[in-house]
């Protein structure tokens, strides 16, 4: 018995690729290196929706062992998936002539048994191992075990992209990991034709699902990562506590941004005390006179994500300018602008700048 209306499977899993595919092919139109996965995740849910009307009869008719059809979708669903090393610098939809000679093996052997269908050599559909194998060499089972041959090669080139990509230095580490999901799903639905259950393939269909949505979470993060930190602006005079209170009651925007600013003229007039390793989020609460609740709302109505993110930009914009006195010439010296660890100042350092700290030294120092 399936887990749930495999109708209702599908159609889950139809919508969760149609968002993938709208979001990367949004994120297509500024970085060219996301259009092959928007394309892929279209073609899955573009399949997944033709099958959908089909999913009465996958549960209620007994499949045949090796069908030609499910060998064709398992052929095309792992040749997809195994081709992101054409995208590395270039997506491989821009790339026919590769992409076509890659999918050569497929070509091939789809046309030998649409050929061979023609002729009316096929055989009816085998229903147990055992008919198979007494029909084993006759021309249909020959090319359908050439078929499970193809699939099994695209599998291997799934299983080796983590170690292609890490040639490429800015293939994200997340897309290796994915890599690696992908293959083992692959060798699910490799099972699932072997001996198929409308169960098997509502797992198979989850899983896929969850690794496609795991690699479009992770590209949101990583985005989100390289947007630019808030700029820091100098505030002349520090807004009044109760007069912000009063503001409050009325605009709350308002509000909030004064209690920024007032924030903002506290750090630019104390450097010596956040420049202290043990300068923290309660020591900012008790000098401004602001609550943690507030300080956190003021914060985040301004891009910040917390008060330790906020400290931590005013700490890397010290920590370049020490750099350009001449004052830090190597990581270890990076202690000194009030970060607790070398390992802190290279984290925080790489998240506002976008560029490893190391790197940065070495652009700036002679």
């Amino acid at each position: 018995m399936p887990i749930i209306s495999l109708k209702i499977a599908l159609a889950c899993v139809f919508m969760a690729h149609l968002v993938i595919t709208c979001v990367m092919a949004l994120f297509a139109r500024y970085r060219v290196k996301y259009l092959s996965i928007a394309w892929i995740m279209g073609i899955f849910a573009g399949l997944v929706a033709c099958v959908i009307p089909f999913s009465e009869l996958i549960e209620s008719t007994r499949p045949a062992v090796l069908h030609p059809g499910t060998l064709l979708g398992l052929m095309g669903w792992v040749f997809l998936q195994s081709i992101y090393p054409l995208q590395i610098t270039m997506p491989g939809y821009l790339q026919w002539g590769r992409m076509w000679f890659y999918a050569l093996p497929i070509g091939i052997v789809t046309l030998a048994y649409g050929v061979v269908t023609l002729l009316g050599i096929t055989s009816p559909n085998y229903y147990t191992y055992e008919e198979v194998l007494g029909a084993f060499w006759t021309i249909d089972v020959m090319l359908r075990i050439l078929m499970l041959g193809v699939a099994i090669y695209y599998i291997i080139n799934i299983f080796r992209l983590p170690k292609i990509m890490l040639r490429f230095p800015d293939v994200p580490r997340y897309l290796k990991g994915y890599a690696t999901m992908v293959g083992l799903s692959s060798c699910l639905y490799f099972w699932l034709i072997i001996s198929f259950s409308v169960t098997k393939f509502e797992v198979w269909l989850v899983v896929l699902t969850l690794a496609n949505l795991y690699m479009c979470f992770r590209t949101l993060e990583s985005l989100a990562l390289e947007m630019p930190q808030p700029i820091i602006k100098e505030v002349d005079e520090a807004p009044d506590v109760d007069e912000i209170d009063k503001i409050d009651r009325e605009d709350f925007n308002e509000a909030n941004r004064q209690r920024f600013e007032r924030v903002e003229f506290w750090m630019q007039h104390n450097r010596k005390a956040w420049t202290e390793p043990t300068f923290g989020r309660d020591n900012l609460c008790d000098e401004t006179g602001i609550n943690r609740h507030l300080i956190l709302q003021a914060l985040r109505s301004q891009g910040y994500n917390n008060v330790h993110e906020y400290i931590n930009a005013y700490r890397v914009d010290e920590l370049k300018r020490m750099i350009a006195r001449g004052l830090v010439r190597s990581p270890k010296d990076a202690v000194d602008a009030g970060f607790g660890t070398v390992k802190t100042a290279r984290t925080a350092f790489e998240r506002t700048e976008g560029l490893s700290l190391d790197d940065f030294l070495a652009r700036h120092i002679n």
